[in-house]
This record gives C-alpha cells, structure tokens and sequence, in this order.
C-alpha cells in the first residue's frame, strides 16, 4: 500500500478548540489517519502526524493550513520555537511504495494551491527546494515571522508560490519533502537555559564559534568567526528552558536517524553533561518514531549489557524506552508513539486471541484457512528456535556457542514477524480473489476486465503461499542449527520447531497448488508449480534429518 506522512506544524499550543478544528478539518478527509496531535504550551506550537494513501494526505495539509489560517493571527503569536507562519513547516515523508521524488511533487502540488488559494507565501525547503541555499530550514526561516516584512521587499526571498508580499495574519510557509524527522527533547536537571545551549551548540552539526582561554572569539585571517564543527552530522539543536516541565531540555531535531540515532546523541549528551556537574534525567519524544529507530537502541543497550537482542521487538523496544528515559515526562505508549504501530490495521487477525483465532477459523467462512495456518505454523517454528537459542545465551557449558545462539536468537523472531504478517495477507489475497469474482460480466468489456483481475488476484493467492513456503524453509535451516548447537534440556523444542515449519510448508504447497487451476498464464504456473514442488520436497528431506538427529538425542 501506498502510505505517505504529513507532519505539519501550528503555530498554535493553547488553545485547544483552535487545535481541535484543526484536527477536524484533517479527519474530513478519506483515506488518511490523524496518528498524533502533540501540543506545547511553552513553544506555542503544536505538531500534528497524519498518513494515507498520497493524494489524501495532500488534500488533508491543504484543509489544514487552511482552517489555520481562518483561526490562528500571527501577528499576535509568542512562543519559544522558531516560526514564521500560522502553519509554520508541512513536510511530507515517504512511508512504502512512494519514493521521495514523488513527495517533493506532492510539497510542489500543495505549494502551489496553498499560494494561489489561500494567499500565503510558500517556501520549498529540503529535497522539494527550489534552490540549494534553501534546502537548510533554518535558512528559509532566517528573521522568523519579524522578518517577513522586509523580506516582502527583497527580490531574492520571492516565494516559490503565492504572494511576493508580507502577509501579516498567516505569516510564510514552508513546505517540503524530507527523510523522516525525529524530534527527541533530552531533559536535564536544571534550570540553567545557558548550560542546556552549551551542550546543544556542541553537539549539533553547525557547531559553535571557536573561543580562546579568555573566551574571546577565535577569527581567521580574513576575520570570519572560527566555528568549532559539531559532533554530530543531521542533527539541528537548541537548549531552552521549559517553565511547564521546571527543567531546562536540549530540543532536537534528527534529519537522518539512520546516520545519527537518537541514543548515541543522548549517551554523548550524558558524557558531556557530566563533564559539567549536569544529569541527565530523561527524554522525550515529539510526534512519532519509526520502529527501526527504536529497535536499534534497544538492541544497542541490550547488548552494552550483554545480553541477547533475540527477543520480541516489543520486548526490546520496552529496554530502549527505559534505558533512554523516554517515559520521564509522561506515559510512552508504543502503539501512539511508534508510527508502524499507530498505522496499523485495527481488524489483523494476529491481534485475536487464541480462542477467537481457532473459533474463526471452525466457522463455515472460508477465510481465514489452510494458508494463514500455514504462516501461523511458520511463526510457531521461529518464535520455538528464538526460545532454545535464548535458553542458550550464557548458560554454562555452552561457551563455545556463545556467538552462534545470540546470532540465531534474532533470526527466529525474524521469521516470525515475517510469518505473522503472512497470515493476514493470505486471508486478505482470497478475499480479493473472492471480490473478483463477483465482478460484473455482463458486456464484452465486463468480461475481459473479470477475468484480468481474476488472473491478478489468483496469481497473488498463490504467492502469498508460496513466500510461506519459501520462509517454511528458513525456519527448517534454524531449527536444524539450533537443534545442534542449543541447550540441550530444549531438544524436544528444537525438534518441534522442526515439525511446525515441515508442517508450514506442506501447508503452504497445497494451497500454491489448489489455486494453481484458476491460473491461466501458463509460464507462471509451470514456473511456480517446479519452484514450489521442489522447494517443498527439499523440506520434507531437511525436517527428515532433523527429526531423526532429535530422536537419537532424545
């Protein structure tokens, strides 16, 4: 599915009925999800989170900035942020299946209606800019709101749309297409703003100006400042103090979390607090976080302790929201906070229980069935692996193991994660078979556009199963691995990891093969009927091996 995020942010963090129209206007629109609404009382600002399908989340920004506009008078606005407009920023950020050429034409698309429509000056910032020196927000924002005026006057600040002209109650705009934003506040245990600006100036990537022992600025020879690069590249930070929260915080914001992650800034931020008689009591988090943020850092502090990152991401998210005081401030809930989480359908069959699984599953409904049992059984066969390799870690007598289970242990939930979401993907490919068959074929043109979409929806019901099968046969490789390097007191367990994925895969083979009729391009089916076949008989001789290996054990 095509998914796309908006994170627009208001220039407005009291006035809740303001916010709350604003909210509205968002969740008018099909088709896209309000996920988070973060006021802040003190920065008078407050940070919206939507996603959908592309041209929604569009329509969404623009009733947005819309409705602000109607609402919020920045002539009257004061807060501790930097801003410029009613609707201050209003990024888009690729989610799946949309790339980020497609969000900077989605920023140019709304740009120009939100400048032509509304009559407030649009800026491009970031991948959408239209020039390089504006590609830094901090540029474009350069003189904040106050600076709007003079800047109507300057050829060189001519907006990218709208008005060439100082508009006095929704201020400027800028919109772009950017990677994800994380904006991650490290709170310390002072009220001193200028030691949380030291610390911020050291770390961010436009460092700080160069000073000697007197303190006075260091200049070249041409008497330019000297400045002191910042320790950390896609990293942009200031330090204030927050008269709500009675602490002084470093707020930050990371372009690239893939390059610098929220948990080595905050682990270098405690270093150098320290250095200067500063604790650091907690983090915070603004908005949303990708879940593979989170998973680093909970896999970095699991192992600085030495122990094993093979467990349920929950499990490991739940050690990065403790290690990094995410929780310091306030409840940290991952389905709100982390931004899979929060997209994440409502009706998935794995969220059931057991009971109401099997119970759906004896009913006279189709689906679920024999494919999603098939992937149930996948899950089963890693999440068995992932337990016997866990039981390994650390334990006496395994020593020279040691690197081998901490390696598997992480594979197992790989598989597992991998094989739950099959389950609900086979239901959801035969149910879109089934719609395909109720189709209309009454005209000519009825007819040739049932059986194109018969022929994609089967052949999809087909490679659901399929890459089932192909995982069935992951998890029979680590069942054979853990069966031979694990405890031994978890045998049988190894050996019934071994038996869910044979059964997984047999599974997954005959629902390749009772769909394979309904087929009619005949490349594709003799090519997945040999792929499948073969793949399934290398299964049956795997769990074979290790069935026999087991029972001698045993």
């Amino acid at each position: 599915m095509r998914l796309m995020e908006c994170v627009p942010n208001f220039s407005e963090g009291r006035d809740h009925a303001v916010l709350d129209a604003i909210a509205a206007a968002i969740r008018s629109v099909n088709n896209v999800v309000l996920l988070d609404v973060d006021p802040g009382a003190d920065t008078n600002r407050t940070v919206f989170t939507m996603a959908g399908e592309p041209e929604a989340v569009v329509e969404a920004a623009f009733q947005a900035i819309k409705q602000a506009a109607e609402l919020i008078d920045m002539s009257k606005h004061h807060g501790a942020h930097p801003r410029m407009g009613a609707t201050d920023v209003c990024p888009f950020i690729p989610i799946s299946d949309v790339t980020m050429e497609e969000c900077a034409a989605y920023a140019r698309q709304l740009g120009k209606r939100v400048g032509e429509e509304l009559g407030i000056p649009v800026y491009l910032y970031e991948n959408a800019a239209s020039k390089e020196e504006w590609r830094n927000l901090a540029t474009v924002r350069s003189g904040e709101y106050e600076a709007l005026p003079e800047k109507a006057k300057d050829p060189a600040w001519k907006p990218d749309f709208g008005p060439h002209a100082f508009n006095a109650r929704s201020g400027a705009t800028a919109i772009s297409a950017r990677e994800f934003l994380i904006a991650y506040n490290i709170n310390l245990n002072t009220r001193d703003k200028k030691k949380a600006h030291e610390l911020a100036i050291t770390i961010r990537e436009s460092g700080k100006p160069a000073r000697d022992k007197a303190g006075k600025l260091l200049k070249d020879a041409d008497g330019n400042k000297i400045v002191v690069p910042g320790l950390f590249t896609h990293c942009k930070a200031v330090g204030w103090y927050i008269d709500s929260y009675n602490r002084a915080q470093i707020s930050i914001n990371l372009t690239n979390y893939k390059v610098t992650p929220p948990h080595l800034v905050l682990e270098k931020v405690r270093e150098l607090a320290s250095e200067m008689g500063v604790q650091v009591t907690g983090s915070e988090l603004v908005g949303l976080i990708p879940k593979a943020a989170l998973l680093e850092a909970g896999k970095y502090y699991l192992q600085r302790m030495g122990e094993s990152t093979g467990f349920p991401e929950r499990m490991i998210m739940e050690t990065a929201i403790q290690s990094m005081g995410l929780a310091d401030l306030g409840p940290f809930d991952l389905d709100k906070k982390v931004i899979e989480y929060a997209i994440a359908r409502r009706d998935s069959l794995t969220a059931l229980s057991l009971e109401a699984f099997a119970d759906l599953l004896s009913t006279d409904s189709p689906a679920p069935g024999g494919g999603s049992v098939a992937a149930l059984c996948a899950a089963l066969s890693g999440a068995l692996s992932a337990m016997v390799a866990n039981l390994t870690v650390d334990k006496k007598g395994y020593e020279a193991v040691q690197d081998k289970v901490r390696e598997l242990a992480p594979r197992g939930q790989d598989i597992k994660l991998r094989a739950l979401q099959f389950i609900d993907a086979d239901t959801d490919a035969f149910n879109a078979m089934m719609e395909a068959s109720r189709l209309p074929k009454k005209t000519d043109e009825e007819i040739a556009f049932r059986a194109t979409q018969l022929e994609k929806t089967t052949q999809q019901a087909i490679m659901v199963p399929f890459r089932t099968l192909e995982l069935a046969w992951d998890a029979l490789q680590l069942a054979r691995e853990v069966a031979s390097a694990g405890n031994a007191n978890a045998l049988s367990d190894a050996g019934v990891a071994g038996l869910t994925a044979l059964t997984a895969a047999k599974a997954a083979h005959y629902n390749v093969l009772i769909n394979l009729a309904g087929v009619t391009d005949e490349g594709f089916k003799t090519d997945i009927q040999n792929r499948a076949g073969q793949l399934s008989a290398q299964c049956a001789q795997l769990a074979a091996e290790i069935e026999a290996a087991v029972t001698v054990k045993l």
